[in-house]
């Protein structure tokens, strides 16, 4: 608190006539201190990445299934293996004529598998507006150089915004992310802008829109994701789901002079991999995260499947909304509520970057809220995890402390 030298003085004479000590007393020192919350989340995880584990998680849960210690060639590791896919495209309702594979390198080497596979056929539409979508434009000019064959049309936006999703071509292929992890900005519900009748691919970067959103399947030829995000699994490993449309691709186009490592190999002899797609994986998962896995979509069974984890994570946005409404200092990175992400939600305060960086540390330091700094490309902000294995009652109780923090910082 700041006291004027005049106001001191003042002060250091009438306790030296009362006999008092000159020193501001603990109580009057304390008069700019705010009064923290009464109570803290239970869980104080809002990571977006790996994120917190679901509701009654139990690791000793895992070794039931004997797959542990065992070869992922073993008759216990294919039926378990296979047995993830399977339920993947069930509590999903992945259409029956998709096909789903476990990858390797978590949703990077998913979707840089299906990038290095199937891009270069005919002209592509990149639609970025925030970190990984930009890389993967950077890639596909960079490394793949597609522009050395094919017409690349860059769409971006700053963060916070889309781009004019209007501009995507039907007869091109399109790449996208369905939720920008670092922008908190959506594609709006439905994804309209892709036709149906397209004759281009769309692929689909989903890794934080998965068991959160619906996804429109019959908009998207090739969708990949982590199971690390909405479900709070493990990292390192990635799922790809394919539509017949990007099966035909890949068994009709190959990329001339582009040489394809061993993990992103999905074609043999001109036909797809089936094998792939049945759980005999491309190199050695690890079995400990694909029995997470599974129990991670047993555990969304038991919430009412896919549209019970969307109401889980709609009910978390909803309560941050609530917040936001009522306080002026701080707001949506998303400006249009249609395209605000209801995982990866991402917050504007009144404060510089220094000071959002230093209530987010004291946030930590009180056990309230770990790893909510905003990403390091996005402008200065927070970024809360709202995924379906937060508990709503979480979220609201950490909004209080979010208030603690701002008006803390703001008073020194």
């Amino acid at each position: 608190m700041y006291i004027s030298r005049a106001a001191r003085t003042a002060f250091a004479g009438i306790t030296r006539r009362s006999g008092f000590s000159a020193q501001p007393s603990f109580a009057i020192r304390s008069l700019s201190a705010i009064a923290q919350p009464s109570a803290k989340p239970i869980s104080p995880e809002f990571s977006s990445g790996p994120c917190k584990k679901r509701p009654g998680y139990d690791v000793s849960n895992l070794v039931k299934a004997k797959s542990l210690g065992r070869s992922h060639r073993s008759k216990v590791g294919k039926s378990r293996l296979k047995f993830a896919i399977e339920e993947t495209k069930r509590i999903l309702g992945v259409p029956s004529d998709y096909i789903v594979a476990i990858v390797p390198a978590s949703d990077t080497g998913a979707y840089e598998m299906a990038m290095w596979n199937v891009l270069g056929e005919r002209n592509v539409d990149i639609f970025h507006w925030e970190s990984f979508g930009k890389g993967w434009f950077a890639d596909a000019i960079s490394h793949l150089k597609l522009r050395d064959s094919v017409e690349v049309s860059e769409h971006t936006a700053d963060y916070g915004s889309i781009p004019d999703l209007s501009k995507a071509n039907k007869d091109h292929d399109i790449c996208f992310t369905f939720n920008g992890t670092t922008s908190g900005v959506r594609v709006p519900a439905g994804a309209d802008f892709i036709a149906d009748d397209r004759t281009g691919l769309t692929l689909c970067d989903a890794t934080s829109a998965c068991f959160a959103m619906d996804m429109p399947w019959k908009k998207l030829d090739i969708t990949t994701y982590s199971w690390q995000k909405v479900l709070g699994g493990e990292g390192a490993h990635g799922v790809l789901v394919l539509s017949p449309a990007a099966v035909e691709r890949l068994e009709t186009y190959s990329p001339e002079n582009r040489p394809l490592p061993k993990i992103f190999r999905m074609v043999k002899k001109g036909k797809i991999d089936a094998a792939l797609f049945e759980g005999a994986t491309i190199n050695t998962p690890s079995m400990l995260c694909v029995e997470d896995y599974i129990d991670a979509l047993a555990w969304a069974e038991t919430e009412g499947g896919v549209d019970g984890l969307i109401r889980r994570s709609e009910a978390n946005l909803a309560a941050v909304s609530a917040f936001v409404d009522d306080n002026a200092w701080i707001d949506f990175l998303a400006k249009d509520p249609s395209t605000r992400s209801c995982t990866s939600v991402c917050l504007t305060l009144d404060l510089d970057a220094a000071q959002i960086k230093k209530a987010v540390a004291l946030l930590e330091k009180e056990g309230v809220a770990l790893d909510i700094g905003g990403y390091r490309d996005a402008p200065p902000s927070i970024r809360v995890w709202c995924g379906a294995t937060v508990d709503t009652a979480d979220v609201e109780a950490l909004m209080p402390w979010l208030e603690w923090a701002y008006k803390t910082v703001k008073s020194e």
